[in-house]
């Protein structure tokens, strides 16, 4: 089947864009609430993936592990009754719909099951059946004679709290002996309260307060302690604080657990602060097959400009369903309505919006009840949608010092071109300034090719493409 994509033409426009700076305090607080924009994007994206999911995803990544000691023998395995369960919790695996361990779960139950404990650093996306791994570790070491805190789970937010606790309960489901608290905000118990519960999940602040001010919890009765999150964790003011001072209060013998989406030099320099010797499992960052994905751009004047294009795109390729994304949430609010108005069919998702209500939306979408979805940054990670063929950037992502950034865009491109299927990225260049961000963010990615798409010498100036989908 052939697209032909008949767009407008403009020549580059010569406006600039100068950031002026007016004082230090303006600009310290302008950052400040970027900075909170972003944590919260960063929690919220977390939970909107737990959300989404009904299924594990299948990652062709490889598990790259770094033992303490190398040369001790590495296990994995390939069922879940290898690992010699209690028959409760095997119940409770094959409940939940488990039959059989992800790639990650093979090499790290071994490890947190193991006797004596072993510390652990894992980085795990989404989907990959962490939670999973480490509620299963915590429920095997949890001994239920001993009516007392034996295990900490530790989650940036109340709403993560909330999601992870959800998999303990259906996990715990055939072993009621094992009992669960929320150390949450609202969860207020009287002063003098010990603690029956074995397993404690909450956020760091209510857990810090719950150890020391309050002393719900003894800290030196933990054998488990789990800090899931750990990126979204040091992104929140005062939760790096918080979690350090936690583990400090806790056993030598404590066995510690720590999850990350992702390992930048900040996440790092944390895990070791808060695991001691730890094994560390990796998923190998495979090289991006974007070779599906045919890269394109186009010059346009105004935002007006860009829109009379994407009218021009959109009405091409009404047979697949398409994700643009725009940098603020006032773009894609005035985007979302003006496509509406020309009748068609838009779903429009961006940070105001409530995780719940997020979720709704990309289940509509998914559902094909509508055909394009308009979206800031919070849908451009870890949604997988196999109709998606068209990814389009009305802006290009930069950002908050106006550099390009790189790896949104990768994520963003990476929406299309899914599960072996041909993809198309158009991006918009509006200004000399997003031409220089496109020829940043290809000189990046020196493998990636992004044309221009040719114009047609005429009266008229019109260009067209001719794409090819072989999988419709």
């Amino acid at each position: 089947i052939y697209l032909a994509l008949k767009l407008f033409h403009t020549s580059l426009s010569p406006d600039f864009h100068f950031h002026l700076q007016i004082g230090n305090l303006q600009i310290n607080e302008k950052d400040d609430k970027l900075k909170a924009e972003a944590n919260d994007d960063k929690a919220a994206q977390s939970l909107l993936n737990k959300l989404i999911r009904s299924n594990l995803v299948n990652t062709t990544n490889q598990v790259e592990v770094l033992q303490r000691d190398p040369n001790s023998p590495l296990y994995s395995v390939k069922s879940f009754e290898e690992l010699r369960l209690k028959p409760q919790l095997l119940q409770g695996v094959y409940a939940m719909g488990f039959n059989r361990p992800s790639k990650i779960q093979e090499t790290a139950l071994p490890m947190m099951l193991a006797e004596p404990p072993q510390n652990l650093i894992a980085q795990s996306q989404s989907g990959t059946g962490k939670t999973a791994a480490f509620v299963l570790a915590m429920l095997s070491h949890v001994d239920p004679e001993n009516k007392w805190p034996q295990c900490l789970c530790v989650s940036p937010t109340y709403e993560l709290a909330l999601q992870t606790g959800k998999v303990i309960e259906q996990m715990g489901k055939f072993y009621p002996e094992v009992q669960l608290v929320y150390a949450i905000r609202g969860n207020k118990l009287e002063r003098g309260t010990r603690l029956q519960e074995q397993i404690v999940i909450g956020t760091p602040g209510t857990v810090l307060d719950w150890c020391q001010k309050l002393k719900f919890i003894d800290p030196k009765k933990i054998k488990v302690f789990v800090l899931d999150e750990a990126d979204v964790m040091i992104a929140t003011q005062g939760h790096q604080d918080q979690s350090i001072r936690i583990q400090r209060m806790l056993p030598k013998t404590c066995q510690m657990l720590l999850f990350s989406a992702t390992f930048e030099d900040t996440v790092w320099n944390f895990a070791k602060r808060i695991v001691p010797e730890p094994n560390i499992i990796k998923l190998k960052r495979e090289e991006e097959t974007l070779d599906t994905i045919k890269q394109y751009y186009v010059i346009c004047n105004s935002k007006e400009e860009k829109f009379q294009a994407l009218c021009n795109i959109y009405g091409a390729i009404t047979i697949a369903q398409a994700m643009i994304f725009c940098h603020t949430r006032k773009t894609a609010g005035w985007l979302a309505g003006e496509l509406s108005r020309e009748g068609h069919r838009v779903a429009l998702l961006s940070g105001e919006m409530q995780v719940e209500q997020r979720a709704a939306v990309i289940e509509r979408f998914r559902d094909g009840k509508e055909k394009v979805l308009v979206t800031t940054n919070v849908c451009a990670r870890g949604i997988d949608v196999e109709q998606v063929s068209v990814v389009i950037n009305f802006d290009l992502p930069v950002d908050k010092d106006g550099n390009p950034d790189n790896e949104t865009y990768l994520h963003r491109i990476g929406r299309t071109g899914r599960f072996g299927k041909r993809g198309l990225a158009i991006n918009m260049v509006d200004s000399r300034f997003s031409m220089n961000i496109l020829n940043r963010i290809q000189e990046h990615f020196s493998k990636f090719r992004i044309d221009k798409i040719q114009t047609i010498p005429n009266r008229y100036p019109t260009l067209v493409i001719i794409y090819y989908y072989p999988s419709f």
